[in-house]
Parts: C-alpha cells; sequence; structure tokens
C-alpha cells in the first residue's frame, strides 16, 4: 500500500472515530439533560419545579425547587439543586430569562439536592445560616456519595462545597428587594427562609412539602410543627414549598401540619403500646396522606429515622 493510500486511510478512520466521539458525546448531554425551564411567579422572580419523585437515575436528582430572583443588581439564588451538572444548566436557565449576573446565592438547608450545586458558583458569595453550614460541612461527601449511587453519572464531578458566609436573621435590601431572612427549625436544625416583602414571595424550602410526603431525616417534629405556626403568620402573596407546586393560600402549610401531627401521633401510640419498629412498616396510612408521592416510602424512612426516640421518651415516662 502506498503512503498516500495508508494516510487517506487513516484520515478516514481518524474521521470516523471523531464523528462517534461527537455523536457519543451529542447522546450524553442528550442524557443528562435536566430540561430545566424556568416558570415565573412574580415580577423578577423564577422558579424551576423539581419532580415529586425520590432520587433515580431518570431524574438525575431534579426533585427540588429552586428559584432566582433577578434584581437591578444582579440574581439572587434559592438553592442550588441537587448536582453541579444542575446548577450548570441553571445558570444557563437564568442566562435565557437575563443578561445579569448571578451575585448571591442562599442555601435554604443543608440536605444535597439544594446545596450540591454550590460548586458551580465558584466566586459568588454562597449564604446559609450557620448550623446549615454546620451539617454542609459534616455530612456533604456523604450525602455526595448516596446521591451518586442512587443517580449515577448525573452527578458525576459534583464536590460539596458548603456556603461560605453564615447568614443572621434580618432584612437584606438587594437591588430594590427586602428579602426578610427567617431562621427556624425543624426539618433540619437551620432551616432558611426567605420573604421577597416586594413581591409577597415566601420562599419555604423543606418546612413546606406539597402533594409530596415530607422528608426527615433530621427532623423534630415539634419544633417543625412550631415553624409552621410561624409560617402561617407571614403576610405572603405566594408560597414555594422546597417540594410540589406554589400555592397562594395556605393549604400546603396546612397539607405539612397535618401530615406531621399524624406521623407523630402514630409513632407515639406506638410506642406506647410497646409495637417493634418492623411492626410499623405496614401500618395503614390515613386516605388523605396515602396517595400522596412517595407516602409509603416516606413513612418507613421516618420509622427508622425517629422511632427509637419515641420509644425512649416512653420508657422516660414510665420511670
Amino acid at each position: 500500500m502506498s503512503s498516500r493510500c495508508w494516510r487517506r486511510g487513516a484520515e478516514l478512520l481518524f474521521a470516523v472515530l471523531l464523528c462517534g466521539l461527537l455523536q457519543g458525546a451529542a447522546v450524553a448531554a442528550e442524557e443528562f439533560d435536566y430540561g430545566l425551564v424556568p416558570r415565573k411567579l412574580a415580577d423578577d422572580t423564577w422558579v424551576l419545579i423539581g419532580k415529586t419523585e425520590d432520587f433515580n437515575r431518570s431524574n438525575g436528582g431534579n426533585i427540588v425547587n429552586t428559584a432566582f430572583i433577578v434584581t437591578t443588581e444582579g440574581v439572587v439564588v434559592i438553592d442550588s439543586g441537587p448536582s453541579r451538572r444542575y446548577a450548570q444548566q441553571m445558570r444557563r436557565a437564568i442566562a435565557r430569562v437575563t443578561e445579569k449576573p448571578v451575585i448571591r446565592v442562599f442555601n435554604t438547608h443543608h440536605h444535597p439536592d439544594h446545596f450540591l450545586g454550590n460548586q458551580a458558583f465558584a466566586g459568588i458569595p454562597t449564604a446559609a445560616l450557620a448550623a446549615t453550614i454546620a451539617g454542609q460541612r459534616e455530612e456533604g461527601g456523604a450525602f455526595t456519595d448516596n446521591v451518586y449511587r442512587l443517580s449515577g453519572d448525573w452527578i458525576k464531578g459534583t464536590e460539596p462545597v458548603p456556603a461560605d458566609e453564615a447568614l443572621r436573621p434580618g432584612v437584606q435590601s438587594i437591588g430594590g428587594h427586602e428579602l426578610e431572612l427567617i431562621s427556624l427549625s425543624g426539618h433540619t436544625s437551620g432551616d432558611l427562609v426567605v420573604l421577597d416583602r416586594s413581591t409577597g414571595v415566601l420562599f419555604a424550602g423543606d418546612l413546606v412539602f406539597y402533594q409530596r410526603a415530607p422528608t426527615t431525616p433530621h427532623a423534630s417534629i415539634a419544633q417543625w410543627l412550631a415553624a409552621l405556626d410561624r409560617l402561617a403568620a407571614v403576610p405572603y402573596r405566594l408560597l414555594v414549598p422546597g417540594h410540589g407546586d406554589p400555592v397562594g393560600d395556605g393549604r400546603a402549610i396546612e397539607q405539612t401540619r397535618r401530615y406531621l401531627v399524624w406521623l407523630e401521633d402514630a409513632l407515639r401510640r406506638a410506642a406506647e403500646r410497646g409495637d417493634e419498629m418492623s411492626e410499623l412498616f405496614g401500618l395503614a396510612i390515613p386516605a388523605e396522606f396515602a396517595a400522596i408521592p412517595l407516602a409509603r416510602e416516606e413513612f418507613a424512612r421516618s420509622v427508622a429515622h425517629l422511632y427509637r426516640r419515641y420509644e425512649r421518651e416512653t420508657l422516660r415516662r414510665s420511670r
């Protein structure tokens, strides 16, 4: 074979391989597309609605509501999502709405779907309550490993990056928006709620779930119920829950409250009867909650997370 023919063959082979690689990259990009579409809620205010599902390899962790506010100074992001890839796509979604830069990121709490996107906002001030930052530092690595186990390569390259600024409750004025930062607890030891006084939009984080069963790995139900009382007194126009559709009335708060009251009563009664944990997993769930996505799964997890605490309380009272 002549050198000229050999070169032509090599060039053809290279072209075929390159084409295959490009096609593979395009397929991979399509496979890992979160499909983020900003939904406008109010003046300058958009939300990205997540699925009412658990982490899996189809949704890549897109199970959370994140949001952004376009101010005259720049964009304020509320929660950065479950992965670096999500936050990168979130930034592209923001760029389709405005040319203004992101100037601040708030994390409402330390659960992975709310902060593992921080990595994609490097160099931008990221703020959270002190308890949230402590949780991010302590559990971020384990969270990332677990999310990768559940969601696979959607999470590839994600590293846990804690917020770099500890917030104090109060009002921050940013680009024509008066943001009231409210420090609560119950879902976790540090739950940030953001009320935009300029629009009346309340970003409740995971203190409120709507049409999706609440998660409880770090919960104190008594504190959570007290936090819901506080939220019910806030003069909001529209509430954005951590999971589920935004609502303009109190139904999301009330649904979360009723679920938690039932859950606490069920666990306490079981402990008083002396039931073993295994006996609770088949407990009947009231009809108003049974049809909510993940009701059975989250109840089982809540039993695992919380039941020993109720057993100990019952034992102390009996002494």
